[in-house]
Parts: C-alpha cells; structure tokens; sequence
C-alpha cells in the first residue's frame, strides 16, 4: 500500500502526530478539522455557526491542495460538543457540501481538542 500526505499552510496545522490527510489509492482522508484560524493557529471567535464555516474552509483548503473540491467528498463524520448546535450546524453545512450530498454520521462527544465546539472529519474520492 502507498500513502501520499497533504499538507498545506492554508489550513490549521496537525497540532499532534498526524497528518492533515493522506491518498491512499484514489481516496482522500482528512483528518478532523477543528475551528482553528491557519493564520494565528487559534479558535475563531464567533458562534457556531461561525466556527462550522471556519472548518469547512480548512477541509477545503486540504482538499485544494491535492486538486480537489469539497465537491468531491463522499464521507463525513461532525463531532458536535452540544447536539443541540446540530441546527445551526445543518445550516450552514448545506452551504459548503451541495447536493448529491456526501454520506454523513453526527455525533455529540464529551469533549474536543482545544476546547473546540466541533470538529468535521472527510473522505474524498479523487
């Protein structure tokens, strides 16, 4: 098996030992990301609905960088903190992942890296 790893300075970096994401074959995953500014490697201000727009811009920005597009996302996982943001986080979700939508699993944890209030985790098909 091979792996080819993703990095890009226009989203967060790891902030652990794991990559931003790895091809393997014709998939793409990427790690979770949480609502983390790349500039200032901090949590954006702002509701949830603000911090779901951040991550899906990181995921974005990890996907651009091996010639993709959330566009081509088959699989996603949120994390949620708080299942009642589920809403607000639909919300604008529908904003970035458009119809035929990805295959999705939502779950509230008891807690997530850096204190975020969620994290979105995706596979792509390149």
């Amino acid at each position: 098996m091979s792996k080819q790893i993703i990095s890009t300075d226009k989203a967060p970096a790891a902030v652990g030992p794991y990559s931003q994401a790895v091809v393997s074959q014709r998939l793409v995953f990427c790690s979770g990301q949480v609502p983390l500014d790349p500039t200032t490697g901090k949590l954006v201000e702002g509701d949830i609905k603000v911090q779901t727009a951040r991550v899906c811009e990181n995921l974005a920005a990890v996907l651009a960088a091996q010639g993709l597009s959330l566009d081509n996302v088959v699989k996603t996982t949120v994390f949620l903190a708080d299942i009642r943001d589920f809403p607000d986080v639909n919300d604008v979700y529908k904003e970035y992942f458009k119809a035929p939508c990805p295959a999705r699993s939502c779950v509230q944890v008891a807690a997530l890296p850096l204190g975020a209030r969620l994290e979105i985790e995706a596979i792509a098909a390149a």
